[in-house]
């Protein structure tokens, strides 16, 4: 009998698992491709391995990659929110990411039900996450699975790299100057 283990959904040969802890240095530079400053210069939250490596060390159960071949195409990273005074258990989906030339192609969408059905078993009642405002296709692709209710959110950067210059100049200024030594009878 070939049962496959409850954990694993095939199609084709598209497996979608829990992520294993050879799994993360894959995911950390699939997501490097991905989430990039220039792509996404007002994210909030930064994409490094601490992330990564926190999420998978917290609630690894909610981390799970798609496999093609072999490869790790794609991810999903998650977490359960639990808010005091509130008989909600919260979901969140902090990340989903899948290699850019396999887009389109339901990746992404699979490895989302899957975390969902999840995120159901956990006893979930309400699943949250977050995009840009100007990203159409993450709007779409979120609305497609049922997300509804978007609000804007408003973040702002501030680039501190001419006050981080100018600090640089006044420090250097300082240590060229000479130092006027005090005598004892000042």
């Amino acid at each position: 009998m070939n049962e496959e283990e409850p954990s694993k959904k095939k199609s084709g040969s598209l497996v979608i698992r829990q992520m294993e802890i050879d799994d993360l240095a894959d995911v950390f530079h699939l997501g490097e491709k991905l989430f990039t400053a220039r792509e996404v210069p007002n994210l909030y939250r930064t994409w490094d391995e601490y992330e990564v490596i926190s999420l998978f060390q917290s609630e690894s159960e909610f981390c799970l990659v798609a496999e093609l071949d072999g490869e790790i195409v794609g991810f999903v990273l998650g977490t359960t929110i639990e808010k005091t005074q509130s008989a909600w258990k919260y979901g969140q989906l902090v990340w989903l990411g899948t290699e850019p030339e396999l887009q389109r192609k339901g990746i992404a969408q699979k490895l989302f039900k899957h975390f969902r059905d999840l995120m159901l078993e956990d006893g979930v009642r309400m699943l949250l996450t977050d995009t840009e405002a100007d990203n159409l296709p993450a709007l779409h692709f979120f609305r497609k699975l049922g997300f509804g209710h978007p609000q804007q959110h408003i973040y702002l950067t501030l680039n501190l790299s001419d006050q981080l210059k100018e600090l640089k100049g006044k420090k250097e200024n300082q240590r060229s100057q000479p130092r006027r030594l005090r005598s004892k009878d000042e």
